[in-house]
């Protein structure tokens, strides 16, 4: 059944099927370089296997013993996230976050 529905105040309402597909708001990621050391107001946990953070925590060694880069685990995070989204706006499909999620 489509068309307006009443509510519990009897007032006519659209039917969520007679709604348009939500649209996803693409943000353009930026290209700038984060300083480093900043203040970040939001928050996440993502929960990784030891051997993920193993892994990570030795390519954070690599890049202060083999190229001089002092850096955290986070901005290694958040340095990673912003080239997939990079990525992805300008490959699409052929994105490398696409082609591993598919696989």
């Amino acid at each position: 059944m489509s068309g307006p529905v009443s509510d519990a105040a009897g007032e006519a309402t659209e039917h969520p099927a007679d709604r348009a597909p939500a649209q996803v708001r693409r943000l353009r990621p930026t290209s700038r370089r984060t300083t480093g050391r900043e203040r970040h107001e939001e928050k996440i946990t993502v929960y990784v296997s030891s051997d993920e953070l193993f892994a990570l925590e030795q390519a954070r060694l690599v890049l202060r013993a083999e190229h001089g880069i002092a850096v955290d685990r986070g901005r290694m995070v958040r340095e990673s996230v912003a080239e997939l989204l990079v990525d992805l706006d300008a490959h699409g499909e052929d994105s490398m976050i696409v082609r591993r999620l598919r696989s």
